[in-house]
């Protein structure tokens, strides 16, 4: 996602950053691949740039606000990761005053193609940022609130995405456990046909990437509690997708391991 975001700056003209320091092969060879300019490190990077945003893991969202400051930062900072509200405001406290903060959430696949993904920013210069990505083919959508606006609607957006997803994943594990799957998919295929591929779906599309999701799921039961509402439904796909954890990056092409993991025989 990082790396395509870069990319739309890029072409609108725009020049794009990122830090090499701990960073793998793969992430390289998709910087290079988007034109984005290679630094060794964060001290360097804050020197040169007055815009950075931040795409990480939602554990790692507040260290990394921090480590920008200390290392010197004053411009807008950006943070586009799958937090709730309250870490927003958290994030807000840890760069504030030194730096302005700019709230973001990020809704679709990586960007690239027009039509596909949303940016959307919430602060008082929400609007100037927004305005960066004009012509490309992310749409930046400035939103009215101050910081946890746009965070609340990705908790609200991703709550329901990847948290069925999970409940869907978590019911074909059942199944398969009582020796059931087959049964089951026949009766979805009489009575909820769009149930077999939404699971292959949720399978394939989860698979390499529930160490990420499992963080955002706790991000989004944090949202669910301080809203005064059932936290329950997420801190369970905060641990389906953990149980996932050790496919990262992996290969998946078919359901059935996917499932042994969530409810090994």
């Amino acid at each position: 996602m990082g790396s395509s975001l870069g990319a739309a700056l890029v072409s609108v003209g725009h020049r794009a950053l990122w830090v090499t320091a701990g960073r793998s092969a793969a992430t390289t060879r998709r910087a290079d691949g988007d034109n984005l300019e290679a630094v060794g490190s964060l001290d360097e990077l804050v020197g040169l740039v007055d815009v950075i945003v931040s795409i990480c893991p939602p554990d790692n969202a507040v260290e990394q606000a921090r480590s920008v400051v200390e290392a010197g930062f004053s411009g807008v900072y950006v943070d586009a990761n799958a937090v709730a509200p309250e870490t927003a405001h958290r994030i807000d406290s840890a760069v504030s005053p030194a730096a302005d903060f700019v709230d973001g959430g990020v809704i679709g696949p990586p960007a690239r193609q027009s039509g596909s993904t949303r940016l959307y920013l919430s602060g008082n210069r929400a609007a100037e940022i927004a305005a960066l990505f004009d012509g490309s083919v992310m749409q930046a959508c400035p939103l009215e609130g101050g910081p946890g606006a746009a965070s609340a609607l990705k908790m609200c957006y991703a709550a329901w995405t990847k948290g069925s997803a999970a409940l869907l994943l978590a019911v074909a594990a059942l199944a398969r456990r009582e020796g059931l799957d087959e049964v089951l998919t026949r009766e979805w295929d009489l009575s909820q046909p769009e149930l077999p591929e939404k699971l292959q779906n949720a399978a394939l599309s989860s698979a390499s990437k529930a160490w990420r999701f499992s963080g955002e799921m706790a991000e989004i039961a944090a949202t669910f509690r301080q809203a005064d509402l059932p936290d329950g439904f997420h801190q369970a796909a905060a641990d389906i997708y953990l149980r996932l954890s050790d496919l990262k990056d992996q290969s998946v092409t078919d359901s059935g391991p996917i499932l042994e993991r969530l409810a090994p025989e």
